[in-house]
């Protein structure tokens, strides 16, 4: 189970080192696109938040 954790926190942390990535890259964002990745980047954290806590357990 420790390995899936492993997996999963990875896999989270490219998804939400990828969205930073977009939005440094990116000079011209709209006020949209930024609550868009704001949002998406709060339920990547909120699903980190919830692996770290399952791994320690």
């Amino acid at each position: 189970m420790g390995k899936k954790i492993d997996t999963a926190i990875l896999y989270y942390s490219k998804k939400g080192q990828d969205i930073i990535d977009a939005v440094n890259a990116n000079s011209n964002l709209t006020a949209d696109q930024i609550i868009h990745y704001g949002e998406e980047m709060a339920a990547i954290e909120y699903k980190l938040t919830a692996l770290e806590v399952a791994k320690a357990n």
